[in-house]
């Protein structure tokens, strides 16, 4: 299953957060893979697409940063899944 994770650095953890960042590079524990982080420009935001087979991965992510972040984990499905969906919904 894919997961967006969005996180914000709150003010005060802020340079905590980068010193964090720039020494570990924030690697994936077994069995999460990244698909992509991307940083919003000027801003303490950010997002990563991940994928796991076990939820417990991305929980343990989550549970690393939970002292410097705010994260919010989204379970998210391509548009083909999506779409899918719809077509199972107007048939039923």
């Amino acid at each position: 299953m894919k997961y967006m994770l969005c996180w914000s650095i709150p003010p005060e953890n802020y340079n905590a957060a980068v010193d964090a960042f720039l020494e570990g590079g924030a690697p994936m524990p077994d069995g999460l893979t990244s698909l992509g982080r991307w940083h919003a420009i000027g801003s303490t935001r950010g997002w990563l697409m991940c994928e796991a087979d076990d939820p417990v991965a991305v929980a343990h992510h989550v549970a690393e940063w939970a002292g410097l972040l705010k994260i919010d984990v989204f379970p998210v499905i391509d548009d083909a899944g999506a779409g899918e969906a719809a077509t199972r919904a107007r048939a039923s």
